[in-house]
């Protein structure tokens, strides 16, 4: 968004008429998320005033992200701030809301947005109780704490859950940071970060995972090998779904999967179980997509099933 759109618009982030278009923000939790955001409301034109962080990795990303901001404990932050970015661990969430409502911190007319996919508006329910206006705007991008992070905020979509009558208000500090909202039912909130997790850090330990075997087979360059596979196959998934699948359970080569099991068991027995649950459930689609016959499915998942269960106690 134009720096003169965002100052236009950030009039109407206050419930109030007049509500001053610059805020004084508040970060609790100077983190990966939390510091990245912080400075995109410093460049959106917000004020951050206090943030707070415990570890040394904060602090210095707090130093390097928020130059000048000073680290307080959570609720100096929170009595300084107009709008408060909670950027905590999903755990420890509801619990630091509940102690802050607990110690009068929170305070009528504050804004408030919690950066957690797990959770939505309940978890805010005690600063709402205290007249805060409470918001869930969950970034869907992974943060590793590196220097890029900033640019990854560029066009990334934030899951938004709120109260109706408060959607202007969550849609325009998502696009004041640089993002693009998409609206989430409180209710499907748990499954949408379920979604998110299967693809995005599952997705990691799977890659991971190819490396390390591909190391084990003497590929020094693991990485050269799988970029463009796995660049080609992410593109297949995300256009066709199912219909992208390739390889030895889309063909129903049930000899195959056996061999890799018995190579797996031998060399990495370590890696057998995920093999399993993954080969098991890419069959379970591939049926229900019509890419394998009943007849060529059946005997991939008795294998699956044996492997997963060797005792038969299913």
């Amino acid at each position: 968004m134009p720096a003169a759109r965002r100052t236009s618009r950030a009039a109407g982030l206050r419930p109030a008429a007049s509500a001053p278009a610059r805020l004084r923000v508040g970060v609790v939790g100077a983190g990966r998320v939390g510091a990245v955001l912080g400075a995109a409301l410093t460049a959106a034109g917000h004020d951050v005033v206090a943030a707070s962080g415990v570890s040394a990795a904060s602090a210095e990303r707090a130093a390097r992200l928020l130059p000048g901001v000073p680290l307080l404990p959570a609720d100096e932050v929170v009595a300084a701030a107009d709008l408060v970015v909670l950027a905590v661990p999903d755990d420890i969430l509801a619990g630091l809301v509940a102690g802050l409502a607990g110690t009068g911190s929170w305070r009528p007319g504050q804004l408030a947005f919690h950066t957690s996919g797990a959770h939505g508006l309940a978890a805010l329910a005690p600063a709402e109780e205290a007249g805060v206006l409470p918001l869930a705007l969950h970034p869907a991008m992974t943060f590793t704490g590196a220097p890029e992070d900033a640019d990854r905020l560029a066009g990334a979509p934030f899951g938004v859950t709120s109260r109706p009558e408060h959607r202007p208000v969550a849609e325009t500090l998502v696009l004041e940071m640089g993002g693009e909202p998409f609206f989430v039912a409180e209710e499907d909130r748990r499954l949408y970060h379920a979604a998110l997790v299967t693809g995005a850090n599952h997705l990691v330990t799977l890659v991971a995972e190819a490396a390390d075997l591909l190391r084990a087979a003497g590929v020094d360059a693991p990485a050269r090998v799988l970029a463009p596979l796995l660049t080609a196959a992410l593109d297949n998934g995300l256009r066709c779904g199912d219909r992208g699948l390739t390889g030895p359970v889309s063909r129903g080569d049930v000899g195959t999967v056996a061999d890799h099991l018995h190579t797996l068991t031998e060399r990495a027995p370590a890696s057998v179980a995920a093999y399993v649950a993954m080969a098991q459930r890419t069959t379970e689609r591939a049926l229900a997509a019509g890419r394998l016959k009943r007849h060529e499915g059946a005997p991939l998942l008795d294998l699956l099933y044996e492997a997963a269960d060797p005792a038969g106690s299913r």
